[in-house]
C-alpha cells in the first residue's frame, strides 16, 4: 500500500505545481485554494508512504513523478518546449523512478 501512497502523492505534487500557474501569484483564490489543498494532500501521502518506504527511495521516486509529470502536462496544456533532448531527458527521469522501485524492498 506505500508505494500507492506514493504515487498517489506523485500525482498531487504535478496537481500543485501545475496549480501555481494559474494561482497568478496566489492572486486568484480558487485556484490558490486547489493549489495549497493539493500540497497538503501531497505531503499526507508522502508522510504515509515514508513509514516504509525509506526516505531516500521515497522522496527520489516523490520529486521524479513530480518533476516528469509537471514537464509533461507543462507541454500539452501551456505549449512549452517538445524538444526532443527535453523528452528524452525526462524519459530518464522516469526510467529513475523504475529502477527504484524495482530495487527497493
Amino acid at each position: 500500500m506505500s508505494w500507492t501512497y506514493l504515487f498517489i502523492a506523485g500525482a498531487f505534487e504535478i496537481v500543485w505545481a501545475i496549480g501555481l500557474k494559474y494561482t497568478e501569484g496566489f492572486t486568484r483564490p480558487w485556484p490558490s485554494i486547489g493549489t495549497v489543498s493539493a500540497m497538503i494532500a501531497s505531503f499526507v501521502f508522502l508522510s504515509e508512504a515514508l513509514k516504509t518506504i525509506p526516505v531516500g527511495t521515497g522522496y527520489a521516486v516523490w520529486t521524479g513523478i513530480g518533476a516528469a509529470g509537471t514537464a509533461a502536462l507543462g507541454m500539452v496544456l501551456l505549449g512549452e518546449s517538445r524538444d526532443p533532448a527535453r523528452i528524452a531527458c525526462i524519459g530518464a527521469i522516469v526510467a529513475g523512478i523504475v529502477g527504484l522501485k524495482l530495487s527497493t524492498q
